[in-house]
């Protein structure tokens, strides 16, 4: 419970500087997540001229079967850097991650082609961190939408316990990973305000 305080605390003291304006500021749904059945939303504003910050929160509480769930929640602000202008063509950014985590019976967010035996026959729970670095374009479609392509690299942090697969299933054991590879995604629909 700690660790959601404390990540609340983070992203209000982020708003708290930020300068909210008319045309400054946008609402986004994460395309991708939508098509997983995982809940998202998120919000961009104006810093400077060349600045943005950018928050998305996910949620997913689904069982697919009593054998296979996606459980988790994951926040993600990102601070982004626009070439031109906010909100227009292409931008680079520096974002963290943090969540919790209660996979089985598949892999995640898609990936249900790859066989892995660990992921089929076990349920891993427990929390993550990390940051990493992005690239993304923004293609304006009209006055208030647009559409974003993001792709970002990263590290991070996994700190789990192993359950037989079976409800509430026998703990195995416990673990870290320190992941390195893909930690962001997105085709974002944005309605600017």
């Amino acid at each position: 419970m700690g660790l959601k305080v404390n990540i609340f605390i983070v992203v209000v003291f982020c708003f708290l500087g930020a300068r909210v304006s008319a045309q400054e500021g946008g609402v986004k749904s994460n395309l991708l997540y939508d098509v997983t059945g995982t809940l998202n939303f998120g919000m961009e504003f104006s810093l400077d001229y060349e600045w943005t910050l950018d928050v998305s929160a996910n949620y997913n509480a689904w069982n697919f079967s009593p054998t296979r769930k996606m459980k988790h929640w994951l926040l993600q602000p990102e601070l982004r850097w626009w070439g031109c202008e906010p909100f227009s063509g292409h931008f680079f950014g520096i974002h963290a991650h943090a969540g919790q985590f209660n996979l089985g019976g598949m892999l995640p967010w898609g990936f249900g082609a790859v066989r892995n035996k660990h992921i089929e026959k076990n349920r891993y729970e427990g929390w993550l961190a990390g940051a990493g670095v992005s690239y993304g374009y923004n293609w304006i479609l009209g006055k208030h939408w647009s559409l974003e392509a993001t792709l970002g690299l990263g590290y991070a942090y996994l700190k789990y316990d192993k359950y037989r697969c079976e409800n509430c299933g026998e703990k195995l054991g416990s673990g870290v990973q320190h992941y390195i590879g893909p930690t962001k995604a997105a085709v974002n629909l944005i309605y600017y305000y």
